[in-house]
């Protein structure tokens, strides 16, 4: 037991060596004369602050004018080019895109899904958006979309908040919404209801969504420490790598069980699900286990997103009750029209906003893009570089070179948000009358990333956090529990690390204003 136990914890301290050796590279660049005076008590204060990270790297790239190189640990070879210059980031994601794939690097480090649209590049990605572009485009699949998202809010969210009403009784909010968008995102897919939302007292095990989490926390580890150590753990089935390959099993089992309830209820000719058009495919109906990846990926992507965005949207507007106000009174004069129609339910005296309601609320579009601006489900982006370039900020890249992109840090730079940039503010989304959305280009705003790999479900996104932020707010009145710890877990995956303690307490009437 005392080597694997050894080597669990030389895994854990090789990022750990990492942060120390790109602060220490980063203050003797800013202090070439001065000796380094904090080699014990700064490396300990310093592995204090690992799990912000995201913070840490935000103050060293405003300190450096936006951008920073740095080598991993010596002897690792991890030579990184760290960024949040908007003008590099366009160089990099869309004018020479070609010369920054996504690399081998990552299809081995989320080798769940490789050979998916995650981790491919050039024309096999091509392919894989254009499947999926038919796919997100289709009346049928959109409307299934929309018809899932309805029942689940209707009958499942409101329901559940109005018996934690009645008790008074705290709940999770990150737990909630990740059981909701799974359900939301596994639907579609394969025709099939997971129902890991559940209005009953004792909801589902999630054990699918653990194993989600799980891929993501070990692929940060992945991306942090020299390939040779976690490939050695891998073989060795020792630590998270371990943990990993039961997250595997688990994610291929779900798949190939969802897929087998798909089968027994397709003589539903009514009923479309994802798995249908992609099995009918001939690139991918004679390779099950590509095809296994790219629901996975899928699940992924839907899942992870929306599921991990909204706890930040409720957080701060639960922090920020004039821009709640602000909200409800943009969604007023639609309330007014349904009053009389309120949905008739267990959530009885609720009011829905279709999709097609929501559209055109710009201040709530504004609310979501300034969480997703501070808040970035995805915090990071890594490239690597094929061949030498020259970047607009005039750093030169060499061949094999990594390219991170700290698109939270891009969020909170005051050279691109101005002095306020750390303040939750969705008027600086708006136009001067507040009736139209700014614009605001893709490669100063990441969170639906850039160029050609443009996330494909933005406007899919945007339409279902809309639809669940608008039911919660107008119905329900939110209240953050006192003493609890709110920061990022340590993932590629922007998580609450303590999840989100809450409570509701149901508005009067058809709270018309």
């Amino acid at each position: 037991m005392a080597l694997p136990f050894l080597l669990q914890q030389l895994l854990i301290s090789i990022p750990v060596l990492l942060v120390v050796s790109l602060y220490v590279r980063f203050w003797r660049s800013r202090n070439p004369l001065r000796p380094m005076d904090w080699p014990v008590l700064g490396a300990l204060s310093l592995i204090s602050k690992f799990h912000n990270i995201h913070h840490e790297l935000t103050v060293i790239l405003a300190a450096s004018g936006c951008n920073f190189k740095a080598q991993g640990p010596l002897g690792s070879g991890m030579r990184f080019f760290i960024t949040s210059d908007p003008a590099n980031v366009q160089h990099i994601f869309t004018t020479n895109h070609a010369n920054y794939p996504k690399g081998e690097d990552l299809a081995e480090i989320f080798d769940i899904v490789s050979g998916s649209i995650l981790t491919i590049d050039g024309e096999a990605c091509h392919q894989h958006r254009a499947m999926f572009q038919s796919f997100l485009s289709n009346p049928r699949v959109l409307e299934l979309m929309s018809r899932c998202c309805r029942d689940k809010v209707v009958n499942g969210l409101l329901p559940f908040l109005t018996r934690m009403e009645s008790t008074r009784t705290p709940f999770d909010m990150q737990d909630l919404m990740g059981r909701l968008i799974f359900d939301l995102t596994a639907t579609p897919i394969f025709g099939v209801d997971p129902v890991c939302l559940s209005t009953s007292t004792n909801m589902p095990s999630m054990h699918v969504a653990a194993a989600m989490d799980t891929v993501m926390e070990v692929g940060l580890l992945r991306h942090t420490v020299p390939a040779s150590c976690w490939k050695m753990m891998r073989q060795l089935n020792l630590g998270p790598e371990r943990k990993l390959a039961v997250a595997h099993t688990l994610l291929r089992g779900f798949v190939t069980e969802m897929m087998e309830n798909r089968k027994a209820r397709c003589s539903d000719p009514d009923v479309l699900a994802a798995v249908d058009i992609l099995s009918g495919d001939p690139a991918f109906s004679s390779d099950k286990a590509l095809l296994s990846k790219i629901l996975i990926n899928y699940m992924i992507a839907g899942r992870d997103t929306v599921g991990t965005t909204l706890p930040w949207v409720f957080c701060n507007l639960c922090k920020n009750p004039r821009v709640v106000s602000g909200i409800r009174e943009e969604m007023a004069h639609i309330a007014s029209l349904k009053a009389s129609a309120a949905v008739s339910n267990a959530a009885s005296n609720m009011v829905f906003f279709e999709p097609e309601e929501t559209k055109d609320l710009v201040y709530l579009q504004a609310a979501l893009f300034e969480s997703l601006r501070l808040y970035p489900p995805v915090p990071f982006e890594r490239k690597t570089a094929l061949a030498d370039d020259v970047l607009p900020s005039g750093h030169q890249l060499c061949s094999g070179e990594t390219i991170l992109v700290s698109i939270y840090s891009m969020g909170r730079m005051e050279a691109l948000w101005g002095k306020d940039c750390h303040e939750y503010k969705p008027e600086r989304w708006l136009s001067e009358d507040g009736r139209k959305l700014r614009y605001v280009p893709s490669h100063k705003f990441m969170a639906f990333n850039s160029g050609p790999r443009f996330c494909l479900g933005k406007d899919i996104a945007i339409r279902q956090m809309k639809t669940i932020v608008s039911a919660v707010i107008w119905n329900f009145d939110l209240e953050l529990l006192e003493g609890q710890s709110i920061e990022p877990k340590m993932s590629p995956i922007l998580q609450m690390k303590n999840g989100l303690k809450m409570k509701v307490k149901k508005r009067g009437g058809h709270h018309l204003e």
